[in-house]
């Protein structure tokens, strides 16, 4: 588990689909969790571009890079958060809700965060691709759980 109910994993591309990596594989790499993570991120960003952010609707920002179904993964991009932060130093409120889909509103746009709070619960039931029903927060560097994950229907 990485924050709220949100769980990473890390993955090698194949021809035609994606293997997890093990932890007897980031064992034969020499490489701890955090720096598998960061050369995850690197790679990402070298294969399908550094994230985008663009106005979506009601105040909200869509992130993305050159694979779709691969957006998601740029919440881990701890740079890109770093420099969205400059512009909104209150703080960044993302929602995580399917693996094609990463969404934020500034902390301090009521409206937006409204918004994103709405928007991400359908999404996140509508989609076979869940991540996360949480919404978090990025301030001063770190991050945290804004809004915890929604109880699981059993």
């Amino acid at each position: 588990q990485y924050l709220g109910d949100m769980h990473l994993r890390l993955v090698f591309d194949g021809e035609k689909r994606v293997q997890s990596a093990l932890p007897e594989d980031l064992d034969k790499l020499r490489l701890s969790p955090v720096q598998a993570l960061a050369r995850a991120v690197e790679n990402l960003r070298r294969r399908y571009g550094a994230p985008v952010a663009q106005p979506w609707t009601g105040g909200l920002m869509q992130v993305h890079g050159r694979s779709p179904d691969l957006d998601s993964s740029y919440f881990l991009d701890r740079a890109f958060w770093l420099e969205q932060l400059r512009a909104a130093p209150g703080g960044l409120v993302p929602a995580v809700p399917a693996r094609g889909g990463l969404v934020f509103a500034r902390a301090d746009d009521a409206d937006a965060v409204a918004m994103l709070r709405f928007s991400a619960a359908a999404l996140f039931a509508s989609d076979r691709t869940r991540i996360s029903s949480a919404l978090y927060l990025f301030k001063d560097g770190r991050w945290s759980v804004f809004q915890p994950p929604q109880p699981r229907a059993d």
